[in-house]
């Protein structure tokens, strides 16, 4: 769909009419800077497509960091009516990829590169890297792993990993209610049983960082982030168990489809009635692998802290390591908007509440939840909060910078100096440049053109701002 299609709503806002057999308009954010890559890719086609779907509520919604991807466009939202339908592809092959930041007492200064080398390293011995690995654990077996599925982070938290209170800075809690493992194929189970504790590949990381700024000092202080100070964010999600059951559920609800009479824009779009044996199948399924993830962090979480100990030879609380929040970026959930129960997909997309908003944790009720933005590997990452405004979003914000190049463009336009430029004194686990090329900074958009698109709107606000320093990555 030609970028000309597009009409301009406000500032930073465009829209994409209702034509064909669109249901409703799509509203795209982007800023002078960053709407001239929405002619790159198929994005704009997908949110058409998704604004098709029988349901489905105005606006699709296309968020700064909106980039290509499998059904909905990765950075899109779409909210459905309750007697509308549920598509795997408008939540993601990866359910659950989400971010998990961590604050700490320790001065980043006072970690010199040895000690920074050391402590990724150590990260690394605990926590198993790239595509396909196994959890190192021994105790988390099936049991677990089913009681995972259903009950999601509680279910580790009382295996030994981390405390009861980390599920207040959880979003839900670390458990969507209605997982059900019945409803998971038995190569989806075999697939996530062994991988409980794994970071994976792909765009998915461990990075030690500093904070250069913050912004919001009231919610700064209450979220524990001050300038100079080490943070680590984790970025995973539910591993080969939630990619399976996305792949299964995107041909069961494909022939679903056509049982129901729905037209499909698209394959990647394949959906079924909400409310059909079909759908309530894939939410149930759709959930397990969301509870995976949240656990997922959470293991890695605690072995984050174990190798600080290890490195350190201080106990965690000695170091002040605490969780800070953890947020789903591919889910689909029902929520509240504007009076009427919706059941919202985010692919690429996080929450944002804004303050006051019910469905805070308590904790943070009167700021509003951090909204967690990493960029790419070599850049800023950022804490948000929603505001009021944010409700023309359904609450949702980007989830990182978005991709400008495909990995296979990366890996053949990049060059070794490139990369190196990039990176500069950024540490990494990586033994040659080629393993991490397609993750490098210039794969991605800018994400202080991205952050800045919502924030100068209104949406979002600025807290923290933090800078890479070491980042651990998995191959592909």
């Amino acid at each position: 769909m030609a970028e000309m299609d597009l009409k301009r709503d406000g500032r930073n806002r465009y829209r994409l009419p209702r034509r064909g057999n669109m249901r409703v308009d799509a509203v795209v954010y982007a800023n002078e800077s960053l709407k001239p890559l929405l002619r790159d890719d198929k994005s704009l086609e997908q949110l058409a497509n998704a604004a098709c779907l029988p349901g489905v509520v105005e606006p699709v919604i296309g968020l700064p960091d909106i980039h290509e991807g499998f059904g909905l466009p990765i950075g899109g939202v779409m909210a459905v009516e309750a007697d509308g339908v549920i598509s795997a592809g408008a939540v993601g092959m990866d359910i659950n990829c989400g971010v998990r930041l961590m604050r700490t007492d320790l001065p980043a200064r006072d970690l010199n590169r040895t000690v920074l080398r050391r402590l990724i390293e150590r990260i690394e011995d605990r926590v198993p890297t790239g595509v396909g690995k196994k959890g190192k654990h021994k105790g988390i077996g099936n049991a677990i792993f089913e009681a995972v599925a259903e009950k999601g982070a509680a279910a580790v938290v009382g295996a030994g990993f981390g405390a009861a209170a980390d599920l207040e800075y959880i979003e839900e809690r670390g458990c969507l209610t209605g997982g059900d493992l019945a409803a998971v194929s038995r190569e989806a189970y075999n697939r996530g049983s062994g991988q409980l504790g794994t970071l994976g590949g792909g765009n998915h990381f461990i990075e030690l960082q500093a904070v250069s700024e913050t912004f919001d000092e009231d919610a700064a202080r209450l979220f524990g982030l001050f300038p100079g100070q080490l943070t680590v964010m984790i970025h995973t999600g539910s591993r080969g168990f939630g990619h399976q059951i996305c792949t299964d559920y995107t041909k069961q609800l494909a022939a679903a489809a056509r049982k129901y009479g729905i037209e499909l824009p698209s394959r990647g779009l394949a959906c079924a009635p909400i409310n059909s044996q079909e759908g309530q199948n894939y939410y149930r399924a759709m959930a397990c692998a969301v509870n995976f993830a949240f656990a997922n962090r959470q293991i890695i979480m605690t072995d984050v802290m174990r190798a600080f100990s290890d490195v350190t030879g201080r106990p965690a609380h000695e170091t002040g390591i605490k969780l800070v929040y953890d947020v789903a970026h591919n889910i689909a959930k029902w929520e509240k908007h504007h009076g009427r129960k919706y059941l919202v997909h985010r692919k690429g997309a996080t929450r944002a509440l804004c303050p006051g908003h019910p469905a805070n944790p308590a904790v943070y009720r009167g700021t509003g939840h951090p909204a967690l933005v990493p960029g790419s590997m070599g850049t800023a990452s950022y804490v948000l909060v929603g505001t009021d405004k944010a409700a023309e979003t359904f609450f949702s914000v980007n989830h990182g910078a978005g991709r400008v190049l495909s990995r296979t463009a990366a890996e053949k336009k990049i060059t070794r100096e490139e990369f190196d430029a990039a990176m500069g004194e950024i540490l990494y686990n990586a033994r040659y440049y080629k393993e991490l090329v397609d993750e490098a900074p210039t794969a991605y958009k800018d994400i202080e053109q991205v952050v800045a698109t919502l924030v100068d709107v209104g949406i979002t606000k600025k807290v923290a701002r933090m800078l890479p320093l070491a980042v651990i990555k998995g191959k592909d």
